[in-house]
């Protein structure tokens, strides 16, 4: 079978015609992490950790995201908010914070998962150091004096 000359335009016109229209993909946010201090010399540690949504769409996968925090040392934190359904335009919480206290000395790895729906969203994870030097009147990190 031969096409001639006439059947290419018409090819080509079929091809770029609109048809039904294509769905854009969102563009999905990432998830950043950051804790402070990273590092600690007193025992107990407090530790402030943000998560921050950043870039992507205001979509509804992301809305209202249940959180759970994994401190690394045993201990797990979880959060559920109660939000108003979720309307086209509605913005997005994108900050989340937790502190935790650290009681022991030892490198942790800090998760934070967002969950809706029982999936997980999106994950970040970052290294907190405990030194645990203890207070004024705790010498145990220092070697003894001669």
């Amino acid at each position: 079978m031969r096409f001639g000359y006439p059947v290419v335009p018409f090819l080509l016109l079929a091809l770029a015609a609109p048809g039904q229209p294509s769905e854009t993909k969102s563009k999905k946010p990432r998830l950043d992490l950051r804790a402070t201090p990273r590092v600690a010399t007193t025992l107990p540690s407090q530790v402030l950790v943000v998560a921050q949504l950043v870039g992507g769409d205001e979509t509804e996968e992301f809305y209202c995201p249940g959180l759970e925090w994994d401190w690394g040392d045993g201990a797990r934190s979880a959060y559920e908010s109660d939000c108003p359904p979720f309307e086209p335009g509605m913005e997005l919480a994108r900050r989340f914070s937790a502190t935790h206290a650290y009681r022991q000395p030892g490198e942790y790895e800090v998760r934070i998962t967002l969950r809706r729906a029982e999936r997980s969203l999106a994950a970040a994870r970052v290294a907190v150091s405990i030194r645990g030097l203890g207070g004024s009147d705790d010498w145990s990190g220092f070697p003894p004096a001669q």
